[in-house]
């Protein structure tokens, strides 16, 4: 991230959670140095669906990098999970002309439930119906996006504050 050309003519940086069926987006400012919950999408069809949605969202909100949460076994190494995501993200990236970076995600999801609590109960007391759960399920990939994307600006500060101190 520091040094990237890409980061320059952009303050914006869009924050991505890949799922199977959903993408849970994030907005972060690289001045402000936050990151927010935005969106989460259906997947498409192809890559090229997904990369056009992301593509979108990038042009509107002037953001020139994507990060994308890398699932990397507890032991930190790189299963058929990171292996999938990492290759959706590098077409991606390719057809919409962002730059890439990868972070970290493990345990992401289960800090965004802890963040926003339980999915809650139905209308009358019960379970909550399909369509709250579904709902539920696409916040947390929000906040996971946010996490995501907080971690990695987190990072990048920390790790720009111990060069210049150095």
């Amino acid at each position: 991230m520091p040094g990237d050309s890409a980061a320059g003519k952009s303050r914006h940086i869009v924050g991505i959670d890949l799922g199977e069926r959903r993408i849970g987006v994030a907005l972060g400012d690289l001045e402000t140095r936050t990151a927010s919950p935005f969106a989460t999408l259906s997947r498409g069809r192809s890559v090229a669906q997904d990369a056009a949605a992301i593509s979108r969202l990038a042009a509107e909100h002037e953001a020139a990098v994507m990060v994308v949460g890398l699932p990397l076994d507890m032991d930190g190494g790189e299963g058929p999970q990171a292996t999938r995501t990492r290759q959706w993200a590098e077409a991606v990236a390719s057809a919409t002309g962002l730059s890439l970076w990868f972070r970290d995600e493990r345990l992401t999801s289960e800090r965004a439930e802890r963040r926003i609590g339980g999915a809650g109960r139905g209308r009358s007391g019960g379970p909550p119906s399909a369509a709250q759960r579904e709902a539920y399920r696409a916040r947390v990939d929000r906040e996971a996006a946010a996490l995501i994307l907080q971690d990695e600006l987190d990072a990048t500060t920390t790790e720009n504050s111990e060069r210049s101190t150095s």
